[in-house]
């Protein structure tokens, strides 16, 4: 096998001289001190890896060809409006709420135009394009110098393009309230759903359609949860629940009547809050405060349901009204919002932030060190949202920055995020926006793109690694399918040199050697092939400077551990309201006896729905929902954990519920992110009862930790709960209500699947108590708000 590992340090507290793009060296020691064991296991974990994680919105040519760039996207503030027709755009409050263009003609319009450059550049590096299409409605109604807030027309504004035009304000009058009132026809036209259908069509003759060679995806807006103040000339009220609904269907419906292949990325939320709320809360919240954040009023007028799972939920339904899927891609927006991290800071306790930020992509320990003051965890949590209401839907982040991408800082917090996006499962990302070739953050993607200049790459399929310190030093695998090799990306996140283990099971072989190289704060300039590495059997031991990423390759071994045979097709032999009976063919066995088959809901990157021991090849799946389209998968896992390659899927829709013959209602009443109180409001529709049992399942980690009115039982996520005997007589048309205290840590969905006496219920919503509110201290709008990025 090869192996490749990459070490990357950081500056602290503790400083010496001068690092070069400013901060501060990390203090030398004349030994370097024991680091953390690591740990490598190619024969468990085993997962793909889609290049796509690596992309960079507006990277030049030159990199992009460099780094065999696998996405790059057309996206920010600036594609809101763009006008295909006349290469025209109006960037919103990111510059004066002005009419821009480009300067490419205008006697061939829509030919020639900045975006056909943008997708002719991609086609000439071999990059897929994302490209942004309008849905607010509007877009630019002409090459002209119109201005939505003309000072002129509308008063003294706070700020202005006084360089350029002067008459031009930024819609905030001098005593700080927004200019209102104002039309939205000076600079915009309305622009529908045909409009995007338009665009594609031409894309489509112009180089092919997605399955062809042409525009593979598209971006369905950008960040339009924040149009309320990004683009408030045009769309001043925020965009709630059902019009983010409506506009949804229309658009990505004419995508995908343009052109059946492309891809849509949706909704495109600006960060965290987009999972919780609608534009028009977080709008609605910034202007009111207080316990607004707690039960906003859009949220209010839809059962109480978090913004995130309800928009699945509506993609979900038109799929299954409509047979055709048209969202591809759950993709949301992440930006640190820990003080001084985007902006680039790279002050000594900056320096130190910045590393321990990324933790909040997943780490479920990790509470964010900002107003967010709770734990993230974005890809697990987006993962789970998916798995919960929309299954086989895949994940994208469109846009983060970790700042400081001109400073080793940033270089090793952008290997970092790279190592977490491989190993969290994560299928499409883009850098926003690209360093410069020469800046260190470049290196940080050459790291994992092209280490060695002829096009050295990490693995594409990630497999199990682990750190006895994480902290200190964080590391990722992955092997590539072409010559086995090994990669695994170390990260040093202490303030000086290491020394630690590297253990690897299942590669090394004794007597031989790693090439190495290095990419480090002694030389920010280039990666430099150091001497090679000896090995011995099972690894080898090594120093991990501070502030480096260090590689090492090895030459794969004869002697590979082979997993199981991937099982045959599933049957689906029983299928019910709620479950499925699945049967499927055995696996051949690998270098390690057969010993588990797992069932997988959507593609194999969640966890299991199902896992039975070998050498069973049957399993029920339960707590489906009723009439719905599910896709399963079979893995094989040996018996030293290797996964086999999943099997060939199969479809299966469930039967219609019975006739319900109850009602629920679930309500959180307290939550104080670690436990909360809820109850649940049966009513009987049915007969009388005498003696009942509710069930239901949760759909997050969550644990009864006590119970009234009923007695509680809880195994795995299902929950039971049976009549008190003084309760046990419920009339028809009559109501109990039961209640509990609950434990959990990450996230506290609503549960799904109630029934009576095991029949189902209808859940008419849930009222969840909010943890999210506005900063103390912090002015109205701090919450719901990211860090400003520039337009392009």
């Amino acid at each position: 096998m090869v192996l490749l590992v990459a070490a990357a340090g950081l500056a602290g507290p503790h400083q010496a001289s001068a690092l070069p793009g400013g901060g501060a060296r990390p203090a030398a020691s004349s030994a370097a001190p024991e680091g953390p064991a690591l740990s490598v296991d190619t024969t468990t974990g085993r997962k793909a890896i889609d290049p796509h994680i690596y992309g960079i919105n507006f990277a030049d040519e030159a990199l992009a060809k460099e780094l065999r760039l696998p996405v790059r996207r057309w996206g920010g503030n600036a594609t809101t409006r763009y006008n295909y027709k006349l290469d025209a755009y109006n960037a919103g409050a990111d510059w004066y709420f002005e009419n821009l263009y480009y300067e490419n003609g205008t006697a061939d319009l829509p030919n020639g135009s900045e975006a056909d450059k943008f997708v002719e550049q991609n086609r000439r590096t071999g990059t897929d394009t994302v490209l942004t299409v309008p849905m607010s409605g509007w877009t630019t109604t002409a090459r002209n110098a119109a201005c939505g807030f003309s000072i002129a027309k509308y008063g003294p504004q706070k700020a202005n393009d006084a360089q350029w035009r002067p008459d031009c304000g930024n819609g905030v009058k001098t005593d700080g309230t927004n200019v209102t009132g104002n039309d939205p026809a000076e600079t915009s036209v309305p622009a529908g759903p045909e409009f995007t259908k338009g665009w594609v069509q031409y894309l489509n003759r112009a180089y092919g359609t997605a399955d062809d060679g042409g525009v593979r995806f598209y971006n369905l807006d950008n960040e339009p949860d924040l149009w309320w103040s990004t683009h408030r000339d045009v769309h001043p009220e925020g965009t709630g629940y059902d019009e983010m609904r409506e506009s949804t269907y229309a658009t990505a419906a004419a995508i995908k009547d343009a052109d059946p292949g492309a891809k849509t990325l949706g909704p495109v939320g600006w960060g965290f809050n987009s999972l919780v709320y609608s534009g028009l809360d977080q709008k609605t919240c910034n202007e009111k405060g207080g316990d607004c954040w707690s039960n906003p009023p859009d949220r209010a007028a839809h059962g109480g349901q978090l913004f995130a799972p309800w928009y699945l939920q509506q993609m979900k339904a038109y799929e299954q009204t409509h047979d055709r899927r048209i969202l591809d891609y759950f993709d949301e927006h992440i930006y640190p919002q820990q003080a001084g991290v985007f902006s680039g800071n790279v002050d000594p306790e900056t320096q130190a932030l910045r590393l321990r930020s990324t933790r909040q992509l997943w780490d479920p320990t990790y509470v964010d060190e900002s107003w967010i003051n709770q734990p993230v965890q974005f890809i697990p949590r987006m993962r789970s949202l998916v798995d919960e209401n929309y299954p086989g839907t895949k994940l994208a982040i469109t846009e983060y920055n970790w700042g400081a991408l001109d400073h080793i800082n940033g270089a090793l917090a952008q290997a970092d995020v790279l190592g977490i996006f491989g190993r969290e499962g994560l299928d499409l990302a883009t850098l926003w926006d690209p360093p410069t070739s020469t800046e260190p953050g470049a290196f940080a993607f050459r790291m994992f793109r092209n280490y060695d200049g002829n096009g050295g790459s990490f693995g594409d399929t990630a497999v199990h690694a682990a750190s006895a310190d994480q902290d200190k030093l964080a590391v990722y695998a992955a092997q590539r399918s072409g010559d086995k090799a090994l990669t695994v990306i170390v990260v040093n996140k202490t303030t000086g040199d290491l020394t630690a283990p590297v253990s690897v099971t299942g590669g090394t072989a004794p007597g031989g050697s790693a090439q190495a190289y290095r990419y480090g704060q002694d030389d920010v300039t280039a990666i430099k092939h150091l001497a090679d590495q000896p090995l011995t059997d099972g690894g080898f031991t090594t120093t991990f400077p501070a502030y480096s990423i260090t590689e090492y390759v090895l030459p794969a071994g004869s002697s590979e551990a082979k997993p199981p045979t991937a099982p045959g097709a599933p049957a689906a032999t029983a299928v019910g309201w709620d479950r499925a009976t699945l049967t499927w063919g055995a696996s051949t066995a690998g270098s390690s006896p057969v010993a588990s088959y797992q069932v997988y809901s959507g593609d194999t990157a969640g966890a299991p729905v199902a896992t039975v021991d070998a050498p069973a090849t049957s399993a029920t799946v339960t707590g489906l929902s009723p009439a719905t389209a599910y896709t399963f998968r079979i893995v094989a896992k040996d018996t030293a954990g290797r996964s086999s390659p999943p099997s060939a899927p199969v479809r299966v829709i469930t039967a219609a519920a019975p006739a319900t013959t109850c009602t629920v209602g679930y309500a959180v009443g307290n939550d104080w992110g670690t436990g909360f109180t809820a109850t649940v409001t049966l009513t009987n529709k049915g007969p009388t009862l005498n003696g009942w049992r509710l069930g239901f399942s949760f759909t997050g980690n969550q644990k009864v930790a006590g119970g009234w009115n009923g007695t509680w039982r809880q195994n795995a996520t299902a929950v039971t709960v049976d009549d008190a005997g003084w309760n046990a007589t419920l009339a028809t048309g009559g109501s109990t209500t039961v209640g509990f205290n609950g434990d959990y840590t990450g996230g506290n969905p609503a549960p799904r699947d109630f029934t009576l006496n095991g029949k189902p219920c209808t859940a008419p919503g849930t009222v969840a108590a909010a943890r999210i509110a506005a900063p103390v201290g912090h002015a109205p709008g701090a919450a719901a708000v990211p860090h400003w990025r520039r337009t392009r």
